[in-house]
This record gives structure tokens, C-alpha cells and sequence, in this order.
């Protein structure tokens, strides 16, 4: 059972993806980015953010060092190929394990 969850949001209102992590619920996540939650937050001007991929973990720094290693990515077609190789996500938590 995942502990901790890497989270790919997309915002189509302003056409832009964010990454987080979090040992909460994912929709719990989601619903305090939509509901802002987070004012001071850059992630408050594409509400409202659906939820685009999820990578469960087995431990909040697993998540963490995910979210880390997608943010310097920065690539639209990598988050896609993380959505639809689900190989990518099993070889990423390998990595961070």
C-alpha cells in the first residue's frame, strides 16, 4: 500500500503542469489546490488543476526525490510518456527506492 503520492496536475486555463508530492490523500491534495488553499502559491492561478498522473510510493522521501527529478525534466512530452509508459513510473521508483 503507497505511503506517499508524486502528482502530475495539469491547469487548462492557463495551459501549464504542476508537480508535487504528498503523504495525504490525492484527492484531498487536489481539492486544497482548487480551493486555494495555498493563496501565496503559485499553483493558485490555474485553478482549476485536474489531476493528470499519479505515482504512488512507498515512502514520503521516494516521493519527494520523484517530484524532484520530474521538476528538471521540465518537458510536456516526458510527463505525457510518464501518463502513458507505465515501464517510465516503475523504472523511476526503482531508481529512488
Amino acid at each position: 500500500m503507497p505511503v506517499a503520492f508524486c502528482y502530475i496536475l495539469y491547469s487548462p486555463g492557463i495551459d501549464k503542469f504542476y508537480v508535487g508530492s504528498t503523504s495525504t490523500s490525492i484527492e484531498e491534495r487536489l481539492h486544497k489546490h482548487n480551493s486555494n488553499y495555498y493563496p501565496d502559491n503559485w499553483s493558485r492561478k490555474g485553478i482549476p488543476w485536474r489531476l493528470f498522473c499519479v505515482i504512488e510510493c512507498n515512502s514520503p522521501i521516494q516521493a519527494y526525490l520523484i517530484e524532484e527529478h520530474i521538476k528538471k525534466m521540465r518537458n510536456r512530452n516526458y510527463y505525457n510518456n510518464l501518463k502513458n509508459y507505465p515501464e517510465m513510473v516503475e523504472k523511476l521508483r526503482k531508481k529512488f527506492e
